[in-house]
Order: C-alpha cells, then structure tokens, then sequence
C-alpha cells in the first residue's frame, strides 16, 4: 500500500480535513497492518428531521484499511516506518511518533492498557457494534488485535498539515513547507531500530518546527 496515495485519494473522496492518520502493527509478527484516517467533521446520525428538536450530531467516524507488510525486505517494520515517514514528511506533519506497546494479555495489566490496545484497532467499550466509531475494510482486525494482545504492537501517529486542519495554524518558523504546506522528498530522517522488549516505548522523529503551538500526544 501506498500510504500518501491512499491518504490523499481518501482525503479527496471524503472532501474533509484529516486530524490525524495512525498505523498500527502487531509487534514482532509480520501479519497486516491498519491504516487509520481521523477525520475533522461531523455528521447527523439520523436524517429525521423533527419540529422544535436540535438532534446531535457526531464525529465522522474514522476510516480504516488494511494493508500487507513490505515483501522481499530484511526488516518489513523498517520499511514500513521508512514510507510513513516519507508520506508525513510531504503532508507537512511536524513530527512522526512511534509507540512500541506491551501484550496486554497477562496478569495485572492496567485497565488503561486495555483500553488503549483496543482502541488502536478501532474497538471501543462505548460503541458494541463500533459503526459509530470506525469505517472499517478491515477484514482480519479482530484477529490482529487477538495478537497483539498477546505479542504487543506499534502504534506510529502523525497530524498532516496539508490536507489536514493543522493547515490553518500559522507557523513561520518552519521554512521547510512548500506553499501548499507539504515537502518534497527525499525525507532526510530515518527509521531507528525497534527497542524490541516487554516495556512501552515512545519515539518521537521531529520532521519541521512548530515554535508557536504543543501538541500533546494522540
């Protein structure tokens, strides 16, 4: 899969600003991976329209896909973080951030743990049937997050400016954007080596400047 292409033919189809694309692998298996696109937007849950009652909207649901890991390379997990972070250098993201998370499927294992883990598979305790959540062509998501909770995954996460909403924010200090808020490649960062062990491990790989905003993690 390409990842700037899908992002970029999703983004078109969708006629909506990103939030933030996120991908998530089970660690040390090279079983598909999950691209996810949040969206910035909101919906009518029911086309009812009913005198004198304002119904809520909600959240665009997020788009998920899956994708077979790199072929025919001595490391899949560095060629995969190799073309996100080429596909975040040219959307303009400030930096790519990669998570290395535990199996959660042992004694003692935080609630929050859980929770996260489930989610980074687009399964959420509020939403049983998850349609409210996730757009999902998925087919083998329920069995990727079955082994994941048992060997642990990877979570990599970055916010686009170019087709996403952090377009708007004005940063003058970052003179590696083009005009349409992307770059051009080659990508001068590269992928580090996976830590590789039972603990949780965050990455960050700073791509452009972001002197006038924080963004705290997704």
């Amino acid at each position: 899969m390409n990842i700037l292409e899908t992002v970029a033919d999703q983004s078109d189809a969708m006629r909506l600003p990103l939030y933030a694309v996120t991908v998530t692998a089970v660690a040390r298996e090279e079983a598909p991976a999950l691209l996810s696109l949040h969206w910035h937007g909101f919906f009518r849950q029911t086309p009812l329209h009913l005198p004198g009652l304002e119904l809520p909207a909600r959240p665009v649901p997020q788009s998920m896909a899956q994708f077979d890991m790199p072929q025919g390379v001595l490391d899949a997990f560095d060629a995969l973080e190799q073309s996100l972070l080429e596909a975040a250098w040219q959307l303009g993201a400030w930096d790519v951030e990669r998570l290395e998370r535990p199996a959660w499927w042992r004694p003692g294992a935080p609630a929050t743990e859980v929770s996260d883990g489930r989610r980074a598979f687009g399964y959420y305790e509020d939403d049983d049937s998850d349609n409210g959540h996730v757009m999902a062509d998925a087919p083998d998501r329920e069995e990727l997050m079955r082994l994941a909770a048992h060997r642990g995954y990877l979570r990599w996460l970055f916010r686009p400016r170019k087709r996403g909403i952090w377009a708007e924010v004005q940063n003058d200090g970052d003179d590696t954007l083009d005009e349409s808020g992307g770059r051009p490649l080659p990508c001068p960062v590269l992928p580090q080596p996976l830590h590789g062990d039972d603990a949780t491990r965050r990455t960050v790989y700073r791509l452009g400047r972001a002197d006038r905003i924080l963004l705290g993690g997704g």
